[in-house]
């Protein structure tokens, strides 16, 4: 399987979906960044699409669509859907209603299941903002036969997980040698105020350590090895790094997980493919005390009252100002080694957590819904599923990827 090459382009619904009335539903848009996804897709939405905003409270509801016709009256204002997790027969409507569904409902193991299952079954994409690897490999385990059947298209962690990652690391191997085996590392730096829902969600993640093991060891069963290639990750350990000049800390996140998966369905990554995934600080002391507060919070995860008291703390649903987001940028540096060169990369942005993620999740919708793609199905990462025409699409958005040396 290779690589997409094509270029963002106007794609005819397929004839299961041609009579759909919406090309895209957002589901969960009365939420802070479901509102500004929303509107990110009143902005960009194509002339000529059409697509709706969905929740359970029809009130509220209809207050951001009126919010949205009030920004830009001269644009056509999106539908109206309602539909419910705990009612499955709403959400098969909604998903046989629409071409995509790009969801901000979560965290996603306790919400998401039921949409998935609902796209699966029509035959609709999905895309998502899960940064949950328990999560996404039990949406793989029960569901990607039935979106392979279907010909749906499921990619989960279309925001800050894990698109700066995945299609960094897309972009980077394409600036080294074919075909000989490589060693990547990625390093992720941040200066912005994360939302209480990924707090909660990295929570409960906490909290199901063994459960999310097993879900993974289930999962690497069932999809075997790579025929003749060699896919692996290297955890590896703090250390300063000379290349960079900063204290590199592990990174226990889906993101390595994601890259992964993209290595081992593109076979322009080369016959062996190694990568490793880091937090960049600037200092020893600091990178101690991220990992002691990690620790921290992990093992207090683990204890039902521990976890109550930290869940409380940290409020779900509200997000920064948006002069905080303004002053807020991550970047993302890539080193790979193959071939005897050294390419050294970076992703770059401004607000990860809220800015940023509703473009990306907005574009992955939009280009899963417009543009020209390689035709495949089941569960798929955003490098494998859409490659160069989303690469194209966030950097319109405002990411930048570039060479620093080669």
């Amino acid at each position: 399987m290779s690589e997409s090459t094509s270029q963002p382009a106007s794609q005819p619904a397929s004839p299961v979906k041609a009579d759909r009335p919406f090309d895209i539903v957002l589901y969960g848009a009365t939420g802070f960044t479901g509102g500004l996804v929303a509107e990110y897709l009143l902005r960009n939405m194509p002339e000529g699409g059409s697509w709706a905003v969905a929740g359970r409270n029809r009130t509220k509801l209809d207050a951001v669509v009126a919010q949205l016709a009030a920004q830009s009256p001269e644009v056509p204002a999106p539908g109206v859907v309602v539909a419910d997790t705990d009612d499955p027969a709403s959400l098969a409507e909604m998903a046989r209603s629409t071409r995509v569904i790009i969801t901000t409902v979560g965290p996603y193991l306790a919400h998401g299941e039921p949409l998935v299952a609902a796209c699966a079954e029509a035959g609709t994409d999905y895309v998502d903002l899960t940064g949950e690897p328990e999560f996404v490999d039990r949406m793989y385990l029960t569901y990607n036969d039935a979106a392979k059947a279907s010909g749906a298209r499921i990619v989960h962690a279309c925001g800050f997980d894990s698109i700066p990652h995945d299609l960094g690391v897309f972009y980077t191997m394409k600036q080294v040698p074919e075909d000989v085996p490589a060693v990547v590392y990625g390093a992720v730096h941040a200066d912005a105020q994360f939302s209480g829902g990924t707090f909660h969600s990295a929570i409960g993640q906490f909290a199901r350590l063994r459960e999310a093991a097993k879900a993974a060891k289930q999962r690497r069963r069932k999809e075997g090895k790579v025929p003749g290639r060699r896919i692996k990750s290297i955890q590896g350990k703090p250390h300063r790094d000379e290349v960079l000049d900063r204290f590199l800390v592990p990174l226990p996140t889906i993101d390595p997980q994601i890259v992964l998966r993209s290595a081992a369905a593109l076979d322009s990554y080369g016959p062996d493919f190694t990568y490793s995934h880091y937090a960049s600080v600037g200092s020893p002391v600091t990178a101690v005390a991220g990992m002691v507060g990690v620790g921290a919070v992990a093992l207090g995860s683990q204890v039902g009252p521990i976890r109550s008291q930290i869940l409380r703390r940290i409020e779900r649903g509200a997000g920064p100002s948006e002069s905080r987001r303004a002053r807020s940028s991550f970047d993302v540096t890539f080193v790979a080694l193959a071939g005897g060169r050294r390419v050294v990369t970076r992703v770059s942005g401004g607000d990860p957590g809220y800015t940023e993620t509703s473009m990306m999740l907005a574009e992955s919708g939009l280009c899963l819904a417009f543009d020209d793609l390689p035709v495949l199905s089941g569960q798929l990462t955003t490098a494998q599923a859409m490659g160069d025409a989303l690469l194209e699409r966030v950097e319109r958005g405002g990411l930048t990827f570039e060479v620093l040396s080669s």
